[in-house]
């Protein structure tokens, strides 16, 4: 049976509020008490699955990943893949998205982190600005056969789309980290350009044919990770990954489920904590509200710099962050992470409660070599969160973290990619971040991306509750 938008929303909710709602299942006041335990490092590791080992792709035979015992995958959709239409599939595989479900084809659209003008990879209707390389690629794949039935590019002409996220209606929302204006000149990773539009926004994905390639002016001229929205309200949560500081937005649409129509961009703020970066305690319970982003347009400053959006909303008692990353909206608490916000910088994962109007830190990371730079992040249909790590030391190799809701920290899965000329790729990859980590509807699946030299991987195995 074919899930419509409205049943792939009722879905996404049900695993959502089943895999971990700490407000729904202990109440606001224990959130607190429990978390605060996890600030003490003696209870923060947790057996998790087992020990990780490598184990052998299904679909190459390669052993890229390590996985603990009985997990299994398949790699698909590799850079350099045909795509529907004409063409190669870029690489840069960033965020990524479960955006509809018809039995065993599940449909994901998939980010490409591309900072190139070498010229975009969409029809032209799709695409935004005819230089830019960046964009989606729409893969409907069949997990039962274990391969893509079709790959096809869904938007382009964007720049540095990192994040994004599934909207409750099955589209994606694709966020741009690169901010720039039309007519002054960019540096990109291949030179100097000037570019005809501006950019720095966010675009909807549908779940099928093409994006319209026309930015959601309203929710900001920033550098965008991610966005998810709150399926209750119809408010979209919006992540900055900027540093030293960013700020943490929300969009309240003047239509629920049509973002394009307008509506009003504000940041989050804490009274009498203005620094939110350094100096936090896990479980302490902050009392919020928001201040209202004037010019959600005017990304570029009075100097040319591209924190036009961020400037207002710290001026009007916005509260900072730094390296905002992923966001999952659940419908009783929105998680979202700071890759090197704490203390030692090694990263904090955030939840807000929108009934309470409270912000909570989770958990912040006190040792590099328990936790490193958090990025991406999706809660588990059986409990717990995931995240994707992103660290920024070359040498170490890249893992997936799950997080229960105890505040314990166990490792998932890790990048084990070494090719000799294998999908004609050399190179050792170990230490390429994790990306677009979610799930199937029905849970049994895990997908995620490693971000070079690019592909995607969908894992199963005896999965337990209260894990992830």
């Amino acid at each position: 049976m074919r899930l419509s938008a409205n049943d792939l929303a009722v879905s996404r909710r049900r695993f959502l509020l089943a895999g971990g709602s700490l407000a729904a299942t202990l109440g606001l006041g224990r959130v607190g008490e429990l978390l605060a335990s996890a600030g003490d490092p003696s209870n923060r590791k947790s057996a998790g699955y087992g020990p990780l080992a490598p184990v052998s792709d299904l679909t190459t035979g390669l052993p890229l990943l390590t996985l603990p015992a009985g997990f299994a995958y398949r790699s698909f959709g590799w850079a350099g893949d045909a795509l529907l239409g004409g063409g190669v599939c870029p690489d840069a595989h960033d965020g990524m998205g479960v955006v509809a479900a018809d039995g065993e084809v599940i449909t994901l659209v998939r980010n490409h982190e591309i900072v190139r003008a070498s010229g975009t990879f969409a029809p032209a209707a799709a695409s935004y600005d005819p230089l830019c390389a960046g964009g989606t690629v729409t893969l409907r794949y069949d997990s039962a056969r274990g391969e893509v039935l079709t790959a096809t590019p869904s938007l382009s002409g964007t720049l540095q789309n990192c994040a994004g996220g599934v909207t409750p209606w099955g589209s994606w929302l694709s966020c741009e980290e690169f901010v720039s204006r039309a007519g002054t000149s960019s540096m990109l990773q291949d030179g100097q350009r000037v570019l005809a539009r501006d950019h720095g926004f966010v675009f909807e994905v549908p779940a099928e044919g093409f994006s319209n390639a026309e930015p959601i002016i309203g929710m900001g001229q920033f550098r965008h990770e991610a966005a998810s929205v709150h399926a209750i309200s119809g408010i979209a949560y919006l992540t900055e990954d900027h540093a030293p500081d960013a700020g943490f937005y929300r969009f309240i649409p003047h239509v629920a489920g049509n973002l394009h129509g307008g509506g009003r961009l504000q940041m989050l703020a804490v009274k009498g904590q203005t620094d939110l970066r350094r100096g936090m305690r896990v479980g302490a319970l902050l009392p919020v509200h928001w201040v209202d982003i004037e010019h959600p347009e005017r990304g570029i400053d009075a100097e040319g710099g591209i924190t036009g959006v961020l400037n207002q909303g710290v001026a009007a008692g916005g509260s900072r962050f730094t390296r905002l990353e992923g966001c999952i909206a659940t419908d009783a608490v929105v998680y979202f992470t700071s890759t090197d916000g704490g203390d030692l910088a090694a990263g904090q994962v955030w939840g807000y409660y929108p009934d309470r109007q409270v912000l909570v830190l989770i958990y912040e990371s006190t040792d590099r070599a328990v936790l490193d730079y958090p990025d991406n992040v999706v809660l588990s249909p059986r409990g717990g969160l995931l995240l994707c790590q992103d660290s920024a030391r070359d040498a170490v190799v890249e893992k997936l973290h799950g997080l229960t809701a105890q505040g314990e920290l166990f490792e998932f899965a890790g990048n084990n990619v070494v090719l000799n000329g294998e999908r004609g790729f050399v190179g050792d990859f170990r230490a390429q971040e994790w990306a677009g980590a979610c799930f199937s509807p029905d849970g049994r699946w895990l997908f995620a991306n490693i971000y070079r030299p690019g592909f995607s991987v969908a894992i199963t195995g005896p999965w337990q509750m209260g894990l992830i």
